[in-house]
């Protein structure tokens, strides 16, 4: 008998305590009939224990099958409480299909200080190791909000710091490291429109535009020259992505994809 991820999680949703949402993606794929579909089903609920809040949820494949242990794709686990003035939280992570480690990402931000800290890590039978850690302080400036972080990659060795200025209508973000520093101009042209090139000190370039069409609905376009041309439609709960790869002036077919959210 096959057993449907979404019967499972309807079941579980409505035994466990207060309303769990249950949302199903059907993701990027080549559709070649209905195998090339990749529904997905992602399950969440949260509890408090004293002064800890705590969230934890599900994913899951939406697949009929008759091998129930291969429907679980990950399962999430998060604990926020606040601690002299810093609200602290700490995210694991699992692979439902290899439970031998975890993901683990822990933050804590002081709204006063305007300061947060992030630190991702992985912890299993070879131990707890640290792969990244990276800070963030904001500040005020004449009007703009302005904010820096340092980043440190401690698998890769590799160290950068992110510049962003923000004054409303234009944001700046510079990204910069020892070899490589790249920056992004996104501009607001009117309520409906917003253009952001970026270059790179590689000579790469790229231009992004973004039409609103209503509340619900937007157009982003993103060109790389000799590479690219992307295109991402925002509907409501509908998202449609399109990928042609350029050579010169030529468009060497595309990639489609489409997505569907749908809430219970």
């Amino acid at each position: 008998m096959k057993i449907s991820a979404i019967a499972l999680l309807a079941v579980f949703g409505t035994a466990a305590a207060g309303s769990p949402e249950l949302s199903i993606s059907v993701r990027d794929g080549s559709f070649d009939g209905l195998d090339g579909l990749d529904p997905t089903v992602k399950w969440e609920n949260s509890a408090k224990s004293g002064d800890i809040d705590l969230s934890y949820g599900v994913e899951a494949a939406a697949r009929p099958t008759s091998d129930i242990a291969s429907l679980p794709r990950s399962v999430w686990g998060k604990a926020s409480t606040d601690v002299s003035g810093w609200g602290v939280s700490a995210r694991a992570e699992v692979d439902a299909q290899d439970m031998s480690s975890a993901d683990i990402e822990i933050d804590a931000d002081n709204a006063e200080a305007d300061l947060s800290v992030k630190m991702v890590a992985k912890a299993g039978g070879s131990g707890f190791d640290v792969k990244s850690v990276e800070a963030t302080k904001g500040f005020d400036a004449d009007g703009a909000r302005v904010t820096v972080n340092p980043r440190y990659n401690i698998e890769t060795e590799a160290t950068d710091v992110v510049v962003n200025y923000n004054n409303g209508d234009t944001d700046v973000k510079l990204t910069a490291s020892v070899d490589n520093q790249e920056v992004t101009i996104s501009h607001q042209i009117d309520g409906d429109n917003r253009i952001a090139p970026t270059l790179s000190n590689g000579g790469d370039v790229s231009v992004e535009w973004e039409r609103k069409l209503n509340d619900d609905s937007s157009l982003t376009a993103t060109l790389k020259p000799n590479e690219s041309l992307d295109v991402e439609w925002k509907d409501a709960d509908w998202t449609a992505n399109v990928n042609m790869p350029i050579d010169g002036t030529n468009i060497n077919g595309a990639n489609v994809s489409i997505k569907r959210d749908v809430s219970f």
